[in-house]
């Protein structure tokens, strides 16, 4: 069965989000990072960097979240994709983790960057519900779940983006979301 390693309030979640969506059985493994589980020689085997999250899958290992999150679709995921359909996952994926993340979290980047990120998706979801169209896809699981992070952990007016706040919502109703990252309010 493969197995998850994660803390509390880390981006393990959002993996566990996924791996709901998929109905793909895993084993959670908690590590209590605060006593530095992350940083033992075992788990160290696993991700070296000695951070979370982190999946072994039979004799395969692999850390961080956007890596994990393309290889549970290319894996387990039940459409078989184009290489042109996996470089827009890797494009969305890369981008929650990196300019969505990095944009809207790190303070001294929020003011510019907020309307730069938030303005086009805006635009997107007012013509469709997800990020690809009709379908939710693991773009939906890096993009959203940043996006579902921000009123959790910021005090921030997403009012200007009325079209961001409801694909929030809806995929905030997805029962695997629920299960998980809705899980942590």
């Amino acid at each position: 069965m493969l197995k998850l390693y994660g803390g509390a309030r880390s981006r393990a979640s959002i993996i566990q989000w996924y791996l709901e969506e998929l109905e793909v059985p895993y084993e959670f493994v908690l590590l209590d990072m605060q006593a530095g589980e992350h940083l033992q020689p075992d788990f160290l085997k696993i991700n070296p960097i000695g951070k979370v999250p982190a999946i072994v899958d039979g004799d395969f290992q692999l850390w961080e979240s956007g890596a994990i999150l393309l290889y549970l679709t290319e894996k387990y995921g039940k459409t078989a994709y184009s290489l042109e359909e996996k470089a827009i996952f890797s494009q969305w994926v890369l981008f929650a983790n990196s300019s969505l993340g990095t944009g809207i979290f790190i303070e001294a980047n929020r003011e510019r960057e907020m309307p730069r990120l938030l303005t086009p998706l805006n635009e997107l979801f007012a013509k469709q519900p997800f990020l690809l169209g009709n379908d939710f896809t693991v773009a939906d699981a890096a993009v959203g779940s940043i996006l579902c992070y921000i009123p959790m952990m910021l005090k921030v007016d997403l009012s200007p983006y009325p079209a961001v706040l409801n694909y929030m919502q809806t995929i905030s109703k997805r029962p695997a979301f629920q299960k998980t990252i809705g899980g942590r309010k």
